[in-house]
């Protein structure tokens, strides 16, 4: 897989995106990611990306041209699945959308900056917006890195255990169990027994029972919306 992440402000994301997980699977040459300073398509002597809003309200917007130029240059080089725009207003992400775009080969993402970018890019050149939150960042690059660190450890052998993603919260639309490990019994605090039965059949019982119980207690919406099966 390759994303390539458009960015105004690129060093946001040098850290997050070469460290544990995306670091191993980049290693592995399971994925690559690419960031894009959007001022090398700016505009003029100081590579201008940004300006004044038509309406006279406050806060700048992104050009047209140099996203115009970016996201041309790297269509022109391959196919991509998706350019994907994060903004406030987008598809809500989750596991699902999560595991569908790991499967993709190719995906830019367009991190949204200041104000916003002009809406004809978002008309004429985006494929899929993505929201992470009804709350607003100081720019989509937070957002870029959660994305790429949820599609990332899906990708078979990102993983040290690859049947690990498959337990995670909301594989199931539930919540996960509650995970205990060495000692059975610490400062008079037990791990359940049934954990340390080595009874397969009863445990999976019992790790299935409690994510119902904890996604009932802590995020009832999941079940409303038909997950408990």
């Amino acid at each position: 897989m390759r994303i390539d992440i458009i960015s105004a402000v690129p060093d946001l994301m040098e850290s997050p995106l070469n460290h544990s997980i995306i670091k191993r699977a980049k290693e592995k040459g399971l994925v690559e990611i690419h960031i894009i300073n959007l001022h090398d398509y700016g505009h003029g002597n100081y590579k201008q990306i940004d300006d004044y809003q038509f309406g006279g309200d406050a806060g700048m917007v992104i050009r047209p041209e140099p996203l115009f130029r970016a996201i041309t240059d790297l269509t022109s080089r391959r196919e991509y699945d998706h350019v994907i725009y994060t903004s406030p207003d987008g598809e809500m992400f989750d596991q699902n959308m999560a595991n569908s775009l790991s499967c993709c080969d190719n995906l830019i993402i367009l991190c949204g900056h200041y104000k916003g970018i002009d809406h004809r890019i978002r008309e004429h050149l985006i494929t899929k917006e993505i929201s992470i939150g009804n709350y607003v960042l100081s720019g989509g690059e937070t957002a870029a890195i959660v994305i790429c660190d949820a599609i990332v450890r899906l990708i078979p052998g990102a993983l040290g255990d690859g049947s690990s993603a498959l337990s995670d919260s909301f594989q199931d639309g539930l919540l996960s169990p509650p995970v205990y490990t060495r000692p059975a019994e610490f400062n008079g605090w037990k791990v359940p027994e049934v954990l340390l039965s080595g009874n397969p059949r009863l445990i999976q019982e019992w790790k299935h029972g409690m994510s119902i119980e904890r996604t009932r207690l802590l995020r009832p919406e999941l079940l409303d919306e038909g997950w408990e099966g």
